[in-house]
């Protein structure tokens, strides 16, 4: 084979087939857990109290139990995948237990990762990506927009669905974002008397700010849609509008995970009018306050960068937006007129920017 001839070995030839298999295969870890998260499994096992059998896991689903055999296949691999662990009970008998992953996936914690998990792996998304190669070739922004003519949020609008689970999914996010920001990083929020949470959804993040600090002022400003029927208390107030267009002034302005999703020239224009919020609350101008992934190739693990490379595909697929170096965070800054930024490298992935004028 001229193929075989051109590697060194016999055996580099075969790893490389187990190369391209496995990333050719890759799909099957997201789709293993979905289904284990559409089943409710983690919270079984919680339930349960005790490490599980797949006897009593079989039981406690509503599943055909004829078809148990599968189950402990789709169980081997989310194993494998190191969402449950496999242990001995006190028979002695294989049990399965939960890991620190999959306590992060119980559908009741309060700051977990389900509803984000299934809002990522809905086919509304991966559909998109089936369209890559279409969308190098036609004129449109996204490839989500070459397979449904629209775009993310304009389809969010129209499909009830597809919002609800959307929202529910940067919900779970943000309540963990915003619990540990006020937790680790409340000198961030030292010297604010109001702050705006830009396109902050259903206020996940405003909330725990506005119960952290009762003196803080805080502010959600969010698209018609998303806003809708929410209600705010004495500290937090929902707003509608488009950040494009205004931004309620305030002694700071937050963007989490909002940058991440706009080309360059929208991330200018939404710092500019950031800019324009927080100079017209203080006489010498307040600060963004940005949650975002800083990549760095050099520094990171592995893993930590292919995860980075994960969410910088899945930007421009969706949204047209990018992850970035702090070398392209600082040229933003600049040309939106900002003087000075702050990184910490605090939030595992992403990282707290505070931006000032």
């Amino acid at each position: 084979m001229a193929l075989a001839n051109a590697v060194d070995s016999t055996q580099e030839f075969l790893d490389a087939q187990t190369h391209v298999w496995n990333l050719t295969f890759n799909f099957i870890n997201s789709m293993s857990l979905k289904s284990a998260l559409q089943l409710g499994i983690p919270d079984i096992i919680r339930k349960h109290g005790k490490p599980i059998t797949l006897s009593q896991l079989a039981d406690a689903l509503p599943i055909n139990k004829a078809k148990s055999h599968g189950l402990h296949r789709l169980m081997r691999i989310l194993v494998h995948s190191k969402i449950f662990d496999l242990v001995k009970n006190d028979e002695g008998e294989d049990a399965y237990s939960l890991t620190v992953a999959s306590r992060l996936l119980l559908r009741d914690e309060p700051f977990g990762f389900a509803h984000f998990a299934l809002s990522m792996i809905d086919p509304v998304v991966v559909d998109s990506f089936h369209h890559v190669t279409e969308w190098f070739g036609d004129e449109c922004p996204t490839p989500f927009f070459t397979r449904n003519g629209t775009t993310v949020w304009e389809y969010a609008g129209n499909d009830k669905n597809w919002n609800k689970l959307f929202n529910e999914g940067m919900a779970s996010d943000a309540r963990f974002t915003g619990n540990f920001l006020v937790e680790n990083c409340k000198h961030v929020f030292e010297g604010l008397n109001t702050v705006v949470d830009v396109a902050g959804g259903t206020g996940a993040v405003a909330k725990a700010a506005a119960a952290a600090f009762p003196g803080l002022k805080c502010t959600v400003l969010d698209l018609p849609h998303v806003v809708a029927g929410l209600e705010g208390s004495q500290n937090l107030s929902f707003v509608s509008g488009n950040m494009f267009e205004f931004i309620p002034p305030a002694d700071a302005v937050i963007l989490k995970w909002i940058l991440h999703d706009w080309n360059d020239e929208h991330c200018v224009k939404i710092l500019e009018k950031c800019k324009e919020a927080i100079l017209a609350s203080k006489e010498n101008g307040g600060k963004v306050i940005i949650v975002d992934m800083v990549v760095d190739y050099e520094k990171q693990e592995d893993k930590a960068i292919e995860t980075h490379l994960f969410f910088d595909m899945l930007m421009m697929i969706g949204l047209a937006g990018k992850e970035r170096t702090e070398k392209e965070w600082a040229k933003l800054f600049s040309v939106a007129g900002f003087q000075n930024y702050k990184i910490t490298p605090i939030l595992g992935l992403r990282s707290v920017i505070e931006v000032f004028p």
